[in-house]
């Protein structure tokens, strides 16, 4: 096919998709988000063309049952993945929404997952594995500015810097720690314990981004209106809330991006997601 018909291809899926989110979830898009989202897909098909016509196996549920706390308590872990099955090479591959320089700075937490899922697919499945990798579906901030302007040198080049597919080691000897890490959440969420960090860890920079912890993780929980450490990194040490409501809640308003972060990387993730797949579900 030709790109043209490609683009013209992405886009009735997309909208496909997006018809079909709007009346199943009631989720509906500004105009410039679902520009954006439309974007995102048609460059990720741009740049990872090449991977995207060899996954032979897309949406791959993976299970792990039956693993128990050290207090007796039963959970499941499982994952969604994409699998590339090249000759005597194999891929999986984990679609996140996260920036990848944030990924990078962060590879042991996403190591630690893709571990998890490769002893299902080898262990459980008994499937062989050559590679993981995850794929940031964030588009950098230097690209998205140049693809909106008309200097094409501009916009070549950042399209050649940006890599969006991270490769991560696997280790299996790892695997027993993190099922054990996972298992230590399950408890302390069935016990009801939901102690939060401490307020010098919100003040803390947050690896690979230039946010604080609080910036960057605590004005996405839905408790941290009620968080006495999150109180404490937005009016200070001593401060109680009254005569302080308005700086309270609309601390982050002006300064951050949140709303525009929620949209696009959560909702739209859906139909970026479903539009890809449609592309190239082999299955």
């Amino acid at each position: 096919m030709k790109e043209e018909e490609i683009n013209n291809l992405i886009e009735e899926m997309f909208e496909e998709n997006y018809q079909i989110e709007q009346v199943t979830s009631g989720s509906f898009l500004t105009d410039d988000i679902k520009r954006l989202a439309l974007l995102e897909v048609k460059m990720y098909y741009k740049r990872l063309r090449e991977i995207a016509e060899k996954v032979t196996h897309t949406e791959v549920k993976l299970t792990l049952p039956d693993q128990k706390t050290e207090s007796g308590r039963t959970f499941t872990i499982e994952g969604v993945v994409d699998i590339v099955k090249d000759d005597d090479d194999t891929w999986m591959y984990d679609i996140k929404t996260h920036d990848a320089v944030y990924i990078n700075a962060n590879k042991e937490f996403y190591e630690s997952q893709l571990n998890v899922y490769a002893h299902i697919w080898q262990n459980l499945r008994k499937e062989n594995l050559n590679h993981t990798a995850v794929i940031s579906t964030h588009i950098p901030t230097k690209l998205k500015d140049a693809l909106h302007g008309s200097d094409e040198a501009l916009k070549k080049h950042e399209f050649e810097q940006w890599n969006p597919l991270i490769e991560l080691p696997f280790e299996s000897k790892k695997v027993v720690e993190t099922i054990r890490d996972f298992a230590s959440v399950v408890d302390l969420i069935e016990e009801k314990q939901f102690i939060p960090p401490v307020v010098e860890k919100l003040r803390s920079k947050f690896e690979g981004t230039s946010s604080t912890f609080g910036t960057f993780v605590c004005r996405n929980c839905d408790a941290r209106f009620s968080c006495r450490s999150f109180r404490e990194f937005i009016l200070g040490s001593g401060q109680t809330l009254k005569g302080n409501f308005q700086k309270y809640f609309d601390q982050f308003v002006p300064e951050t991006e949140q709303e525009e972060w929620v949209n696009t990387h959560l909702d739209n993730q859906v139909f970026w997601s479903n539009t890809f797949y449609q592309l190239f579900d082999k299955e």
